[in-house]
């Protein structure tokens, strides 16, 4: 999910310089997009999206031994991130719950992600049983008829690729972070290979990256870092390319997808120079420009949009009302038409939403967000755009990153005491609507969305 819209130092260099420039789309030619237009994907993927850390419970017993540790344990212990717990909702543990709930909304996709600590605690050694706990998720999910997508990272790095001294040399930036990414890769994608046909490398590396190296929230935890911020971003899109190439060794016919961080942003009154606004589309696209050849499907997650400038960073989080969700962020379905426009003549390729969805505690305002947002996905297929596929974050109220557990996007939540799937009446707002095959009526700003430029 996106959490880099605080960056007020970069906006705040980009307001005082009005030297940064709109990233350069790539020169696509009609050959490479109608071959591209051919890749078989079936009929409309209608999804939901989580991911490991978030959903799965560590040790198997409340209280039992934690058998890895990641960057984001690290953030908890020094106190810069909320408590996570042990439990989160028990998906490694109970993953038929998770399934069965799936089943009764009546999706035919599901993207969950693998934990990379879990699967390699130390450097070189594997944890077999948690591979095979893995393929056997897929195996689950094809039984119950759900298409499994398997994302390789999700945010999570294994502590030992940490360096709490020298946070330069972390994570992505590890100096041995390309070969044990690599023989990770490796490993685990060979054993799904057989059961998983849709990959997505990475999970918003350019939000994460972002929020990383110039926010300070996120581990490393470094604010403003704008040189490691670029190292970082040339870094992920190396080891995206090196995944894609392993998954297609693996398997000919996989289809490799992205998954990126995309709001829709839009001029600010206060940027006469465009500057924050292109530092803003930068961080959209710089990563996505090094990968998108190497993509099959553009997959990207949209939830606002906001305007680009020192005042609108300022302020993001404080608006409450209708038009808002509780984290604050503008509520904005023909942001999403736009974008869905704007990466479609960007790339020239297939595209799935691979995150949508609402923090809020008013369930009616969670089915007016779905219904729009899938209304602007669904116009935007009738105006000719190729997308293939819409997925909602998220199965169950989770915890959300440095919003902790006070972010809540699911459809369902946990029970503590029973740990049984409790869905609210939106996951099956979302079943009517997947059995119909979409929404019955456009909103007006959709369609007025449709005579703008960009």
């Amino acid at each position: 999910m996106p959490r880099h819209l605080h960056l007020i130092p970069l906006a705040a260099l980009a307001f005082l310089t009005g030297c940064v420039t709109y990233p350069r789309a790539p020169k696509i030619t009609p050959p490479e997009r109608a071959k591209a237009s051919r890749i078989e994907t079936g009929d409309f993927a209608w999804g939901i999206s989580t991911s490991s850390w978030q959903y799965e419970n560590r040790a198997l017993k409340p209280g039992g031994k934690l058998p890895f540790r990641t960057d984001w344990d690290i953030l908890m212990e020094q106190g810069k991130a909320p408590t996570r717990g042990n439990t989160v909702v028990m998906s490694w543990s109970e993953f038929d719950k998770d399934v069965a709930a799936l089943k009764k909304i009546g999706v035919t996709h599901y993207r969950f992600s693998l934990e990379w600590a879990r699967i390699e605690p130390q450097p070189g050694r594997y944890d077999e049983a948690a591979i095979a706990r893995y393929v056997e998720m897929t195996r689950r999910l094809q039984a119950a008829d759900i298409e499994p997508v398997v994302c390789l990272w999700h945010f999570t790095f294994p502590d030992w690729l940490y360096d709490t001294q020298n946070p330069k040399k972390s994570n992505w930036l590890h100096p041995e972070a390309d070969t044990r990414w690599q023989a990770y890769v490796n490993k685990v994608v060979p054993r799904l290979a057989p059961h998983v046909r849709y990959f997505a490398p990475q999970n918003e590396p350019n939000g994460q990256i972002a929020t990383a190296y110039l926010n300070g929230q996120w581990p490393p935890a470094m604010t403003a870092a704008f040189g490691t911020y670029a190292a970082a971003v040339r870094a992920s899109a190396r080891q995206f390319r090196q995944a894609a190439a392993i998954i297609k060794r693996h398997r000919a016919d996989a289809i490799v997808m992205s998954v990126q961080a995309l709001p829709w942003w839009s001029d600010g009154w206060l940027d006469p120079t465009r500057a924050a606004y292109n530092g803003m589309m930068r961080m959209n696209f710089d990563h996505l420009d090094r990968i998108w050849d190497v993509c099959d499907i553009i997959g990207f997650n949209y939830y606002y949009s906001q305007k680009a400038g020192p005042i609108s960073a300022l302020g993001l989080g404080s608006h409450r009302g209708p038009n808002f969700t509780e984290m604050g962020w503008d509520i904005d379905p023909a942001g999403l038409y736009k974008q869905i426009r704007l990466v479609d003549r960007r790339y020239g390729k297939p595209m799935m939403i691979t995150e949508n969805g609402i923090a809020t505690a008013d369930d009616d305002q969670r089915k007016r967000y779905l219904e729009e947002h899938i209304a602007a996905v669904q116009q935007a297929r009738l105006d000719g755009h190729d997308v293939r596929g819409y997925f909602v974050w998220s199965l169950l109220d989770n915890y959300e990153w440095h919003y902790g557990y006070d972010a809540t996007f699911g459809l369902g939540k946990m029970n503590p005491r029973t740990h049984a799937r409790e869905l609210k009446p939106s996951a099956f707002y979302y079943r009517d609507i997947i059995r119909r095959g979409g929404v019955r009526d456009i909103p007006s700003a959709v369609l007025k969305a449709r005579g703008g430029k960009r």
